[in-house]
């Protein structure tokens, strides 16, 4: 079907086409808002899209790693149904409810380390780190907080102050939130051979040196970093860094609203080199597309704040929990991180494929169903952002939808659905193979 032409969906009522929609999109959406593709969603399952002109798209994106149990995962449609039949929201700090209860009991057992943990919910990732470093400042009376160089970790004014990407997250935004330092990450392809171990005793000179860590109240990463460009950092590195915040008191905050619930090939990626942070923020692949957010961790530190230092209206409302609880289910039901261990193998066999035939790719890397490929000019170790772009569109052009990430734009990044079926992930590797030329 042709774009601008008029689809009917199951019901036989007409839809409005991408075209139509971009149109009023143009004249109602702030400009700054964007858009992977401009096409128009009208449902969705396991692994594909259908816009509104009957276009089918396979699913390498995954609403950014938040669909892992896939769109309209069953056990989360008769959740949601029979919750939005009983109440949609009272507010948990003002009339209490037993799914919040119940989505903290299953996070403070299914995060790694064995003591004892608390939870408490809110909207959005950003919110959730927000959160924990008000929770670690508050615990330690301490006011610095360390991250790293390529790291993301949200929007608002706080959080893009810990987010090292200028363009687009940071330009024109400031002045940002204070007392934030940046330390170098573990980037295997660009470190010059450094082990993990090296790394880490890098970053806590630069931290030691320049900050002192008897003011630091926590250092905050993700295991493996998403829209910096899915960098996996050496073994030992997170260890290490793990000792040294022990050693010295400050707070490991491990941000795993990307790579956790299952999406590594582990229910959290900081269990493939066993380590136990003390906070551990969540969001993403939570609830099955519905917006939730958590902070899990010690529950020293987790009681430490005041009565009213934590919360918000929204936080774990009663529908994202009961979608969040279902989600959980179809994870164990299903198996869901040995489904990811089986997607990464066999997209990365197909990736390192494509690699050595194609002098751009500088490394296939991730772990799981998180895989990226980092393209450079052949010979060089510089970004090549344009051949990442051109590369995604002739995916979407093809019917596959891709992301590109990366401090320089020149990684392509795939997140497909964990339930994706075997023919849609060939499928998909074809047209990003066809895409390579």
């Amino acid at each position: 079907m042709s774009a601008g032409s008029e689809a009917t969906n199951e019901g036989g009522t007409a839809v409005t086409s991408s075209e139509e929609l971009h149109k009023r999109r143009d004249a109602a959406v702030a400009r700054g808002v964007g858009s992977v593709v401009p096409y128009y969603v009208d449902r969705a399952s396991g692994g594909t899209i259908t816009d509104v002109d009957g276009r089918e798209w396979i699913d390498f994106a995954a609403g950014i790693a938040v669909t892992n149990v896939g769109n309209c995962a069953p056990r989360v449609v008769e959740a949601v149904q029979a919750q939005v039949e009983r109440f949609t929201h009272t507010c948990f700090m003002v009339a209490p409810y037993e799914s919040y209860v119940a989505v903290c009991e299953q996070l403070n057992i299914l995060t790694p380390g064995m003591f004892e943990k608390r939870s408490a919910l809110f909207n959005s990732g950003a919110e959730a780190v927000e959160n924990a470093v008000k929770i670690a400042r508050h615990a330690t009376g301490r006011p610095a907080v360390v991250v790293f160089d390529h790291a993301y970790h949200g929007r608002t004014n706080l959080t893009m102050a810990l987010t090292a990407k200028n363009m687009p997250y940071k330009h024109r935004f400031g002045p940002f939130a204070g007392e934030i330092y940046r330390v170098p990450m573990s980037y295997p392809l660009r470190d010059g051979g450094l082990s993990g171990a090296e790394a880490a005793a890098r970053a806590i000179e630069t931290v030691e040196k320049q900050v002192g860590a008897e003011n630091v109240a926590a250092l905050l990463i993700e295991p493996i970093q998403g829209e910096g460009g899915f960098v996996v950092p050496a073994p030992g590195f997170l260890p290490a860094l793990r000792e040294w915040a022990t050693a010295t008191g400050v707070v490991f905050i491990a941000d795993e609203i990307q790579t956790g619930f299952c999406r590594t090939g582990d229910w959290f990626a900081c269990r493939h080199e066993g380590v136990e942070p003390d906070l551990i923020t969540l969001a993403k692949g939570i609830a099955g597309g519905l917006p939730l957010a958590a902070v899990t961790g010690r529950a020293e530190l987790m009681d430490a704040v005041h009565v009213g230092g934590l919360g918000g209206t929204y936080g774990g409302n009663p529908l994202a929990c009961a979608a969040a609880l279902a989600s959980i289910e179809t994870m164990h039901e299903l198996d869901l991180p040995a489904a990811a261990r089986r997607i990464g193998q066999v997209m990365g066999d197909r990736l390192r494929v494509i690699a050595a035939r194609d002098p751009r790719i500088a490394e296939v890397r991730g772990r799981g169903a998180m895989l990226a490929v980092e393209l450079v000019q052949p010979g060089t170790l510089i970004p090549d952002p344009a051949a990442a772009a051109a590369i995604s569109a002739a995916c979407h052009a093809a019917g596959l939808l891709t992301l590109t990430c990366g401090t320089h734009g020149n990684v392509l990044r795939f997140l497909p659905p964990l339930v994706i079926s075997d023919e849609h992930l060939t499928r998909g590797l074809d047209i990003l193979d066809a895409a390579f030329g």
